[in-house]
């Protein structure tokens, strides 16, 4: 009497961010790429209430209470069909924490995409990914997965072509960077300035739709790199090292401090991970591809 869902990361191959809202929030044109590393997250019947448990990297670091987003989702649902949410969500992470990959937002669309289904709640796709919304800007493309658009705070999202196979290596640093604490650099450094409104790049979605990688590197940009940069001038020495071992493109993934380089193929992958293992500048290296499903039931 479980269920198990498998829901991936991402990377934004763009992160346009407009000036601040009067609510705090930032309009964003933002390109997601889901990408294969993944998170599990199991359900199960629970006769002690709503519990959440963690294995995996970081493990240590992920919440357990009602603010992990993964007992956040099952809450939501459970109170939409008039149930209580007696579960008990099991996380066997393998997304960096705190790393800019939306691993958080991925356990909530895993564990609400979970429950539905251990529930037999049958919630529609809509109502789905309106809790998705509720619960933060990325958690919506974690259920839908592939390559998206997302406006607004980022959680309206329209799905984008992929015409082939994208070859990446992530670099995972030391420590998390707070989302939050990026954004308010953004705005310090901003201050004074004139925002643009973010737009998503024509040329990148081209690069996208012809599946054309070198296209897509010329065109990698994250405006939030500046402020996570700031925030952490060593990710400077990690860009610079997967660059010179031959990477396409190099950008930090969302609010970082994970870094994200383009491959042109999985062998020229594994050389730059090798590199950058070797460089001194991050943790731990992984490379894999994308597009990837979105949460899936294994």
């Amino acid at each position: 009497m479980s269920v198990t869902v498998r829901v991936p990361a991402k990377v934004n191959v763009q992160l346009a961010v407009g000036a601040a809202r009067p609510d705090g929030f930032h309009d964003l044109a933002n390109v997601f790429l889901a990408v294969g590393l993944y998170d599990e997250i199991t359900v199960t019947p629970s006769a002690d209430g709503l519990r959440v448990t963690c294995e995996g990297p970081d493990a240590g670091l992920v919440p357990l209470d009602e603010s992990n987003l993964a007992a956040r989702a099952a809450a939501l649902l459970a109170a939409r069909h008039g149930r209580t949410p007696d579960v008990h969500v099991h996380i066997a992470k393998d997304i960096p924490v705190a790393g800019g990959m939306a691993g958080g937002s991925a356990d909530g669309a895993g564990a609400l995409l979970a429950c539905d289904a251990l529930w037999g709640t049958d919630a529609s796709r809509e109502e789905l990914l309106e809790i998705c919304a509720e619960l933060g800007s990325d958690v919506p493309f974690s259920l839908v997965g592939g390559a998206a658009l997302g406006l607004g705070r980022g959680e309206r999202l329209t799905p984008l072509e992929v015409g082939g196979t994208f070859h990446w290596v992530f670099a995972l640093a030391d420590a998390g960077l707070s989302t939050p604490a990026v954004f308010r650099e953004f705005d310090r450094l901003t201050h004074g300035t004139d925002v643009p409104e973010p737009v998503a790049s024509p040329d990148l979605l081209a690069a996208l739709a012809k599946g054309d990688a070198h296209a897509l590197a010329a065109n990698l940009v994250n405006d939030l790199q500046p402020a996570a940069l700031s925030l952490r001038p060593s990710l400077a020495a990690t860009l610079d090292a997967g660059t010179a071992a031959g990477a396409l493109g190099a950008l930090v993934s969302g609010s970082g401090p994970t870094t994200a380089f383009l491959c042109d193929s999985a062998e020229a992958a594994r050389k730059v991970a090798d590199a950058l293992g070797a460089s001194g500048t991050c943790r731990a290296v992984r490379a894999t591809q994308g597009p990837a499903e979105g949460a899936t039931v294994v």
